[in-house]
């Protein structure tokens, strides 16, 4: 069993983003920046993951809760301070403590794993995961010993001239032996301008120690990127939505046009199913195999199962069975599960309802609360009045009914198995088995009647 715990800080208040959300429950690829931190930790190992709270706590804890535990830095007096924060928790770890930005989304698993490992490996009371910067400007450089070992990290400002010509730089993330790193933070200091703990200073105090400190440098830099303003936060979502497109493309999955195709981390795929373009596939969504899905499609928290078509549609918390058929300009609603093999055409809007297996809802009708049988047809233009301006009522309807066009089924109303309804009849008594319905004004012509008008 993995013995790394990974401290997460999560405590800055982020004034580039201009916001009043903490910088952290900002999202990138449909998943707060601090949960995605904490779903790579989890996926590298992590034991136990400590987040560190500050600015806006209460809605970091809320935002996390059952993900995390927490300790609150009430001052933010840096990032050494924010780590020592902690000590109480985990005073009686013996193994490796992982330090992580909480607004760093795009790190992956195998990048912490690879530095957890690293760390291991080499015995070193300290690892640091580098990055090599295409421009380095502004970063602290790795100088490294003959060994590979860290010699020290020069900020750019105090950096010579061969120093900045170096391009490795401090991520900020760090592996630490656990009892080294608190025996360390206890000797750091805020002899600086900004009157601050620093948690590199452990690096210096360690090497004075004669430890051994070690750096890791990422495959890709962009793995490393913190996020400080919306306009970073929208680069760090076009490379998350980017890898999410390449993965399930790799999995067998027909992407038209991954430029307008926006699917959340989260999201599930089955092979051979096409994406058209202008998708947005979002958090909690599930589609199964040999499906079709858009274009202009916008699906949030829906489960999809196999063979399903749909285009210029909007469906959020519903679930659709296999082998259904969804026309334009469709919505499902929360609370609507559409049964294996139904037909819905255009401008369609089913909430809170059970479509029955086979049934059909042709077009330009309304289906609120209502719990449909199998094998129904629905007239165009029929509508579940299920509203009474105080309390919403459910519509019945048994296997094998048949509604007539622009029909209006009046809640609580039952139609029983069999049944038929007139076009353009209003319900508003149980309609028996097998019985035909008729519920409207007989037609009644007054010869001469617009003569008399025009008079």
């Amino acid at each position: 069993m993995s013995d790394l715990v990974t401290v997460i800080l999560a405590a800055g208040k982020g004034t580039r983003m201009k916001s009043s959300l903490p910088k952290v429950l900002h999202k990138a690829g449909g998943k707060s920046m601090v949960e995605q931190v904490l779903t790579a930790a989890k996926g590298a190992g992590a034991k136990r993951q400590i987040v560190v709270t500050g600015f806006g706590g209460e809605q970091v804890r809320a935002a996390l809760s059952g993900q995390a535990e927490f300790v609150t830095q009430e001052e933010q007096l840096g990032t050494g301070h924010a780590v020592r924060m902690t000590e109480g928790l985990l005073q009686e770890e013996k193994g490796t403590i992982m330090v992580l930005c909480g607004d760093t989304p795009l790190l992956t698993s195998s990048l912490l794993k690879k530095l957890y490992e690293a760390h291991v490996e080499n015995h070193a009371k300290a690892t640091v995961l580098t990055a090599v910067m295409p421009d380095a400007t502004g970063y602290g450089r790795i100088i490294r010993q003959a060994d590979g070992s860290v010699e020290k990290i020069v900020e750019h400002k105090d950096a010579t001239e061969a120093e900045r010509a170096i391009h490795e730089v401090n991520s900020g993330i760090y592996c630490f032996d656990a009892k080294a790193l608190f025996s360390s933070l206890a000797q750091v200091t805020n002899d600086n301008a900004q009157g601050e703990y620093y948690l590199p200073d452990v690096l210096g105090i360690l090497q004075k120690q004669g430890e051994k400190i070690w750096a890791v440098a990422a495959d890709d830099y962009e793995e490393t990127l913190g996020v400080n303003s919306r306009s970073q936060l929208a680069k760090a979502e076009h490379i998350l939505r980017q890898r999410k497109n390449e993965a399930l493309m790799a999995e067998g999955v027909s992407i038209i046009d991954p430029a307008t195709t926006f699917i959340d981390s989260d999201v599930k795929i089955g092979r051979d199913t096409v994406i058209y373009p202008m998708t947005y596939l979002e958090s909690g969504t599930e589609i199964g195999e040999h499906c079709e899905i858009g274009p202009s499609v916008r699906i949030q928290n829906t489960k999809i199962g196999n063979f399903v078509t749909g285009q210029f549609l909007y469906a959020h918390d519903a679930v659709v069975d296999d082998h259904v058929k969804l026309g334009q300009f469709v919505h499902l609603r929360p609370g609507t599960h559409i049964c294996e093999g139904v037909k819905i055409d255009n401008f369609i809007e089913v909430k809170n309802s059970t479509i029955g297996k086979g049934s059909k809802l042709p077009h330009l009708s309304y289906i609120g609360d209502c719990d449909m049988g199998e094998n129904v047809n629905m007239g165009c233009g029929t509508i579940t009045v299920n509203y009474d301006g105080k309390t919403k009522f459910r519509t019945t309807i048994g296997n094998n009914a048949f509604v007539g066009c622009n029909s209006n089924l009046v809640a609580p109303v039952t139609v029983e198995d069999g049944a038929y309804i007139a076009a353009g009849s209003t319900i508003t008594q149980t309609v028996p088995k097998d019985t035909l319905a008729v519920a409207r004004a007989r037609q009644k012509n007054i010869p001469g009647w617009v003569d008399k008008r025009k008079r």
